[in-house]
Protein backbone atom coordinates (compact mmCIF):
# COMPACT_ATOMS: atom_id res chain seq x y z
CA UNK A 1 0.00 0.00 0.00
CA UNK A 2 1.05 3.48 -0.55
CA UNK A 3 0.12 6.74 1.14
CA UNK A 4 -0.12 9.80 -0.72
CA UNK A 5 -0.30 13.43 -0.02
CA UNK A 6 -3.18 15.87 -1.14
CA UNK A 7 -3.63 19.81 -0.89
CA UNK A 8 -5.25 19.43 2.06
CA UNK A 9 -3.29 18.68 5.38
CA UNK A 10 -4.39 14.74 6.62
CA UNK A 11 -6.28 14.14 3.79
CA UNK A 12 -4.41 11.04 1.64
CA UNK A 13 -5.16 9.10 -1.33
CA UNK A 14 -4.22 5.55 -0.52
CA UNK A 15 -3.26 3.37 -3.25
CA UNK A 16 -3.50 -0.26 -3.10
CA UNK A 17 -2.93 -4.00 -4.39
CA UNK A 18 -4.47 -4.42 -7.91
CA UNK A 19 -3.91 -8.17 -8.94
CA UNK A 20 -5.62 -8.75 -11.94
CA UNK A 21 -6.31 -12.39 -13.68
CA UNK A 22 -8.27 -13.64 -15.60
CA UNK A 23 -11.07 -14.88 -12.80
CA UNK A 24 -11.12 -10.93 -11.77
CA UNK A 25 -9.23 -8.79 -9.90
CA UNK A 26 -8.10 -8.74 -5.94
CA UNK A 27 -8.12 -5.54 -4.11
CA UNK A 28 -6.47 -5.16 -0.45
CA UNK A 29 -8.43 -2.24 1.31
CA UNK A 30 -7.66 -1.99 4.76
CA UNK A 31 -4.24 -3.36 6.43
CA UNK A 32 -3.82 -2.59 10.47
CA UNK A 33 -0.65 -2.74 10.04
CA UNK A 34 0.31 -0.20 7.71
CA UNK A 35 -2.13 2.05 8.91
CA UNK A 36 -0.49 2.02 12.15
CA UNK A 37 2.83 2.56 10.57
CA UNK A 38 1.79 5.37 8.60
CA UNK A 39 0.01 7.20 11.82
CA UNK A 40 -3.55 6.47 10.30
CA UNK A 41 -7.04 5.75 12.30
CA UNK A 42 -7.69 2.25 12.71
CA UNK A 43 -10.71 2.55 15.18
CA UNK A 44 -13.63 1.69 11.98
CA UNK A 45 -17.07 1.53 13.63
CA UNK A 46 -19.45 1.46 10.81
CA UNK A 47 -19.40 0.70 7.24
CA UNK A 48 -21.88 1.59 4.46
CA UNK A 49 -22.46 1.82 0.86
CA UNK A 50 -24.91 3.60 -1.61
CA UNK A 51 -25.76 2.93 -4.89
CA UNK A 52 -26.39 6.24 -7.45
CA UNK A 53 -27.43 7.01 -10.66
CA UNK A 54 -25.53 8.92 -12.79
CA UNK A 55 -25.79 13.06 -12.27
CA UNK A 56 -26.56 12.23 -8.22
CA UNK A 57 -24.60 14.67 -6.45
CA UNK A 58 -24.67 13.27 -2.68
CA UNK A 59 -22.91 15.85 0.13
CA UNK A 60 -21.36 17.63 1.56
CA UNK A 61 -21.69 15.57 4.77
CA UNK A 62 -19.74 15.11 7.61
CA UNK A 63 -20.79 14.64 11.82
CA UNK A 64 -20.14 17.57 14.38
CA UNK A 65 -18.11 16.57 17.24
CA UNK A 66 -17.99 14.58 19.40
CA UNK A 67 -19.39 12.40 17.08
CA UNK A 68 -16.93 13.18 14.00
CA UNK A 69 -15.24 10.87 12.34
CA UNK A 70 -12.43 9.54 10.04
CA UNK A 71 -14.05 8.17 6.95
CA UNK A 72 -12.43 5.68 4.58
CA UNK A 73 -14.32 6.00 0.59
CA UNK A 74 -13.70 3.81 -1.98
CA UNK A 75 -15.89 2.15 -5.37
CA UNK A 76 -16.18 -0.87 -6.11
CA UNK A 77 -18.80 -0.51 -9.09
CA UNK A 78 -18.79 2.78 -11.51
CA UNK A 79 -17.49 6.17 -11.37
CA UNK A 80 -17.54 9.34 -9.22
CA UNK A 81 -15.76 12.86 -8.76
CA UNK A 82 -15.04 12.62 -4.93
CA UNK A 83 -14.58 16.23 -3.21
CA UNK A 84 -13.66 17.01 0.27
CA UNK A 85 -13.18 20.40 1.31
CA UNK A 86 -11.53 21.46 4.70
CA UNK A 87 -13.79 23.08 7.46
CA UNK A 88 -11.15 23.44 10.12
CA UNK A 89 -11.11 26.37 11.06
CA UNK A 90 -6.73 26.67 12.62
CA UNK A 91 -6.25 25.22 8.83
CA UNK A 92 -3.94 26.65 6.47
CA UNK A 93 -6.81 25.04 3.94
CA UNK A 94 -9.65 26.10 5.61
CA UNK A 95 -12.34 26.62 3.22
CA UNK A 96 -10.41 25.21 0.33
CA UNK A 97 -11.34 21.96 -1.53
CA UNK A 98 -10.06 18.65 -3.09
CA UNK A 99 -11.80 16.81 -5.79
CA UNK A 100 -10.82 13.15 -7.65
CA UNK A 101 -12.41 11.08 -9.58
CA UNK A 102 -12.18 7.49 -8.87
CA UNK A 103 -13.55 4.67 -10.45
CA UNK A 104 -13.61 0.80 -9.82
CA UNK A 105 -10.43 0.47 -11.74
CA UNK A 106 -8.34 2.46 -9.87
CA UNK A 107 -6.85 0.85 -7.31
CA UNK A 108 -6.77 3.55 -5.14
CA UNK A 109 -9.35 5.26 -2.10
CA UNK A 110 -9.79 8.27 -0.26
CA UNK A 111 -8.85 8.64 3.63
CA UNK A 112 -10.82 11.43 5.05
CA UNK A 113 -10.03 12.98 8.47
CA UNK A 114 -12.12 14.68 11.00
CA UNK A 115 -13.26 17.90 10.23
CA UNK A 116 -13.85 18.03 6.42
CA UNK A 117 -17.04 17.95 4.77
CA UNK A 118 -17.66 14.56 2.17
CA UNK A 119 -19.33 14.68 -0.91
CA UNK A 120 -19.07 13.13 -4.43
CA UNK A 121 -20.83 13.26 -8.38
CA UNK A 122 -21.48 9.88 -9.86
CA UNK A 123 -20.41 10.18 -13.69
CA UNK A 124 -21.80 6.53 -14.00
CA UNK A 125 -25.28 4.47 -13.83
CA UNK A 126 -25.32 2.57 -10.27
CA UNK A 127 -21.70 3.96 -9.30
CA UNK A 128 -21.64 2.08 -5.61
CA UNK A 129 -19.82 3.85 -2.91
CA UNK A 130 -18.44 2.63 -0.10
CA UNK A 131 -17.45 4.02 3.23
CA UNK A 132 -16.20 3.03 6.71
CA UNK A 133 -15.83 5.48 9.51
CA UNK A 134 -14.40 5.51 12.67
CA UNK A 135 -17.75 6.83 15.02
CA UNK A 136 -20.98 5.62 14.89
CA UNK A 137 -24.07 7.45 12.79
CA UNK A 138 -25.70 9.79 14.94
CA UNK A 139 -28.68 11.90 13.72
CA UNK A 140 -28.74 14.92 16.08
CA UNK A 141 -25.05 15.25 14.95
CA UNK A 142 -25.01 14.77 11.46
CA UNK A 143 -24.87 17.83 9.17
CA UNK A 144 -23.50 19.42 5.89
CA UNK A 145 -22.76 22.48 4.21
CA UNK A 146 -24.59 22.84 0.14
CA UNK A 147 -23.07 21.44 -2.02
CA UNK A 148 -23.00 24.72 -4.64
CA UNK A 149 -21.06 26.73 -1.55
CA UNK A 150 -17.63 26.27 -1.91
CA UNK A 151 -16.48 27.51 -5.41
CA UNK A 152 -16.05 23.98 -7.11
CA UNK A 153 -17.33 23.31 -10.36
CA UNK A 154 -19.05 19.76 -10.39
CA UNK A 155 -19.41 20.38 -14.26
CA UNK A 156 -23.25 19.63 -14.39
CA UNK A 157 -26.24 21.09 -15.31
CA UNK A 158 -29.22 19.35 -13.73
CA UNK A 159 -27.65 17.65 -10.46
CA UNK A 160 -29.73 15.24 -8.67
CA UNK A 161 -29.98 15.91 -5.02
CA UNK A 162 -31.78 14.76 -1.92
CA UNK A 163 -34.44 17.36 -0.37
CA UNK A 164 -32.11 16.74 2.71
CA UNK A 165 -28.66 17.98 0.99
CA UNK A 166 -30.52 20.82 -0.68
CA UNK A 167 -31.33 22.72 3.53
CA UNK A 168 -27.80 22.41 4.36
CA UNK A 169 -26.50 26.25 4.41
CA UNK A 170 -23.76 27.86 2.60
CA UNK A 171 -19.84 27.27 4.21
CA UNK A 172 -19.72 31.39 3.95
CA UNK A 173 -22.44 31.27 7.04
CA UNK A 174 -21.43 27.89 8.40
CA UNK A 175 -19.72 28.45 12.14
CA UNK A 176 -17.31 25.37 12.07
CA UNK A 177 -17.26 23.90 15.43
CA UNK A 178 -13.59 21.76 14.44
Amino acid sequence: MKKIETSISGLYILETVDFQDERGCFQKLYNYDFFKENDLDTDFKEFYYSVSRKDVIRGMHFQLPPFDHTKLVYVSKGKIRDVVVDLRQKSATFGMFFSLEMDERAARYLYIPRGLAHGFLALEEGSIVNYAQTSCYAKDQDCGIAWDSFGFNWGIQRPIVSGRDLTFEKLENFKSPF
